[in-house]
């Protein structure tokens, strides 16, 4: 087995001297070190058969070891003992041990003095040197097995990144003009290209659909498994699949500037941030090691000058020493915690830049959050019309689609689909002129036929706020609803008014519920939005404070308001929240509709724009940052002990094995629970 898979992830370090970084492309391909001599094979999911093959060696040395210890001197009487030796001691030895022997030379040809390999591989063969061959086999067996055990732990952390990997599509079918197709590479391909998408297919690049009605599969991406439907004119993400039925799709982003592009570069660089925690402990392991190691050689060399016991006694304590010393239980295992962490948020749609992020948010206690696109949906609807007495609901409605059927405003279009719901065609052939009152609504004019004059006759529509209806010397309705209210009058006449809200997101209560629960003491809304449009929402989710109306510029300020920066979360869409992302001491986005600069600032992103993440991404950063300090807290303290306890003599290989191993293996479990996070 390759002693030397035990390193998954970027960042991590496997030895004292060396934190290589492996791209994620790289895992695998393989990849060496590039300053030391440790040639890592990061092809971590191994195949049934490498997996018997390692299974096999470890089984026959661990056989023909057991034989060794129990009936050596039987052997003696019926082989020589260089044979007994021989096959029972030095096979199960070599073949364990030739990988860590092999690394260990290679590392001490390029100058490498101070790393797992050079300490497993000198300690083992000064024991056989003292004539303690059974313990130099010993440590080499569980050392292999630890190891073996420890890389399907960690591949478990290792599942959904890879998986995200294996969501990059790596062909696209393109239509030609004679209504062929060619299969290119997505990078191939630019804006305005038209692909064949076909049923059980990934999408290989951003697009709108042309022809084609079929569902989607976006789990690979957001983790929702619930698929979307899509009908000519929607908009498909690369790395989805599409389920039922061909489409033909315009592209309309180059794959470098694609969804999935974008993620797989964020989960890249994710793995590459150190948390500080992590930088800790490999500038810790670059002066504990060597220091350890003259620790050893002083244990080995002044006690027996100072009478004290023979040479070969402190020479083993100095050995038993060197292989508790091994910091590969704090170097494995906790980058891989933050792996797991990172992996275990990217299943649910929340992929996290780093686990310098992780460690950031285990200290959150303000919130702030925008309103529009991440706490509620972003599309307005009519919640409730009314008429003024005497006037039908259809008079209402017909009256107000009329004003608002040119304006592009949102409002005006959610009138528009309202009455269109109830079967009202707003025809606009007798609109005359159209003019929008900036802040107050629409001012039109109609023209009515008069037969019995044979003329027509110009009628004023009106379609606004009170402020309107005010300025025109009419009373506009009371309306006690939350929400924009559209007052609507026709030729001097209050018709009514029609309340149009913005839809709260189902997930948006709970989510507010939850954070609370989790110890954050301040809940804002920050909105570029009015206040009468705010605040209904901000009093619907019981927020502690709300600051409306504000500009791009003031938002960031605003949030240093409510607190300690680096205490501060917060959560928006827009490109307008790209500078308070960038201050806030998180800043997450919701990338599924959200604004490419909000994205490309966040310190996280929420792919399915789902409220209900953060809550979780809270959980997430907790428990990992909890099992990362288990993990220095168990490593050092038991390697501590046992350090002591060799140096008076109270422990041999046996127990530095267990101390060196076993401690790794514990805290490599324990890492991977960092990916099986549940809500």
């Amino acid at each position: 087995m390759d002693s030397t898979k035990i390193v998954p992830m970027q960042g991590s370090a496997c030895c004292a001297s060396c934190a290589p970084a492996v791209n994620l492309n790289d895992i695998d391909t393989g990849h060496a070190c590039a300053c030391c001599a440790h040639d890592h094979d990061h092809d971590h999911e191994h195949s049934p058969a490498d997996q018997r093959r390692e299974l096999i060696k470890m089984g026959v040395s661990a056989l023909l070891f057991a034989i060794g210890m129990v009936a050596d001197e039987r052997l003696a009487a019926y082989m020589p003992a260089w044979l007994v030796i021989a096959v029972f001691y030095a096979l199960p030895y070599i073949l364990c041990g030739y990988e860590v022997l092999s690394v260990g030379l290679k590392s001490i040809l390029k100058g490498d003095f101070f790393n797992e390999f050079t300490l497993m591989g000198g300690a083992t063969i000064a024991a056989i040197a003292l004539g303690q061959l059974p313990e130099a086999v010993g440590v080499m067996l569980f050392y292999c097995v630890g190891e073996f055990v420890q890389e399907r732990a960690a591949g478990r952390s290792r599942r959904s990144i890879k998986a995200l990997l294996a969501a990059r599509p790596s062909i696209a079918h393109e239509m030609l003009p004679d209504g062929t197709t060619r299969d290119v590479e997505p990078e191939a391909l630019g804006p305005g290209s038209h692909i064949l998408v076909r049923p059980g297919e990934k999408i290989p690049l951003d697009g709108a659909v042309l022809e084609g009605e079929s569902q989607v599969d976006t789990s690979p991406l957001t983790g929702e498994s619930v698929p979307q439907r899509i009908a000519p004119g929607s908009r498909v993400l690369a790395g989805t699949i599409n389920l039922n039925a061909a489409l033909r799709v315009e592209v309309t982003t180059a794959f470098a500037d694609s969804s999935i592009a974008r993620i797989l570069e964020m989960v890249e660089n994710a793995v590459a941030r150190k948390a500080p925690t992590e930088r800790f402990i490999t500038r810790m392991a670059r002066w504990y090691t060597p220091a350890v190691t003259g620790i050893a050689l002083l244990v080995a060399v002044l006690p027996p000058l100072f009478g004290l016991g023979p040479f070969s006694q402190w020479i083993y304590r100095a050995l038993v020493l060197l292989v508790i010393s091994c910091p590969c239980a704090l170097l494995i295992s906790i980058p891989l915690g933050y792996f797991g962490g990172i992996g275990a948020a990217s299943r649910r749609g929340i992929l996290i830049k780093g686990g310098a992020v992780l460690d950031s948010l285990r200290d959150i206690r303000v919130a702030a959050l925008d309103k529009t696109g991440t706490l509620t949906e972003g599309v307005f609807e009519v919640n409730a019309v009314l008429p003024a007495p005497g006037i039908s609901e259809a008079e209402l409605m017909a009256a107000a689609a009329l004003a608002e059927s040119r304006s592009n405003h949102p409002i005006a279009r959610s009138v528009l689909r309202a009455a269109q719901n109830r079967g009202i065609d707003a025809d606009d052939t007798c609109l005359t002129s159209m003019e929008e009152m900036p802040g107050m609504g629409v001012v039109a004019t109609i023209t009515t036929n008069n037969d019995a004059a044979s003329s027509t006759a110009a009628t004023e529509l009106l379609a606004g706020n009170a402020a309107l209806l005010t300025s025109r010397g009419l009373t506009p309705v009371e309306v006690n609803i939350p929400g924009s209210v559209v007052q609507v009058a026709k030729g001097g006449k209050v018709l009514g008014a029609l309340v149009v809200a913005d839809r709260l997101k189902p997930q948006s209560p709970q989510a507010i519920e939850a954070l609370r629960h989790l110890g954050v003491q301040h809940i804002a809304m920050l909105t570029g939005d009015r206040e009468e449009q705010a605040r209904p929402v901000a009093q619907q989710l019981k927020l502690d404070s709300l600051r409306a109306g504000l500009l791009p510029e003031d938002k960031a300020g605003a949030l240093e308001a409510l607190g300690p920066v680096k205490n501060t979360i917060f959560v928006g869409d827009g490109i307008n929240d790209a500078p308070v992302l960038a201050t806030a001491g998180v800043g997450v986005a919701m990338g599924g509709l959200g604004a490419e600069a909000a994205i490309e600032t966040a310190d996280v992103v929420i792919l399915d724009d789902n409220p209900a993440r953060l809550p979780e991404l809270l959980r997430i950063a907790r428990r990992t940052r909890a099992i990362v300090w288990q993990n220095i807290v168990m490593a050092l303290g038991i390697k501590g002990l046992f350090m002591a306890l060799g140096i008076v003599g109270l422990s041999g290989l046996w127990e530095a094995v267990f101390a060196d191993v076993g401690v790794a293996l514990m805290a490599v479990l324990n890492a991977a629970r960092a990916g099986k996070i549940e809500n």
